[in-house]
């Protein structure tokens, strides 16, 4: 294939790596840097730098991109470890989802583009049923 291909696949598991990181840590920055210090170490030893970027660049939009979900998820409730099992999994899909030409570069656009999306849905904050609870 090419070098285009090399890059895009470090792109693809740098978005899962992002995504993993982020959803065992809970904090998109911190999920930033691991995901990108991971993602440029394997770049660069088994391929070289170009790849190596594209998994940082990658690394950061997964982790950006899953940081509403996440912190969503765990402001309704859902526990840290059942969110961070299912994003585990998920990144594992994306990271296979790598392998197949271009589809890396896809996901490294689809990864922030959905999290914003999650981030103009998620609803108003409201009293609720505070106001009956006076006494």
């Amino acid at each position: 294939m090419g070098a285009w291909y090399t890059i895009g696949l470090l792109v693809g598991i740098g978005v899962a790596l992002g995504l993993a990181a982020t959803a065992v840590v809970g904090r998109a920055v911190v999920g930033v840097v691991v995901g990108a210090v991971v993602a440029a170490v394997v770049g660069y030893l088994v391929f070289g730098w170009p790849e190596a970027v594209g998994g940082v660049v990658g690394a950061a939009c997964g982790a950006l991109g899953s940081a509403p979900l996440v912190a969503g998820t765990l402001r309704r409730g859902g526990t840290r470890g059942g969110t961070a099992a299912l994003l585990v999994g998920a990144a594992v899909v994306v990271a296979a989802l790598a392998f197949i030409p271009v589809v890396g570069y896809l996901e490294a656009v689809a990864a922030p583009v959905l999290g914003v999306r999650l981030r103009r849905r998620a609803p108003d904050t409201h009293a609720g049923l505070r106001t009956l609870a006076r006494d």
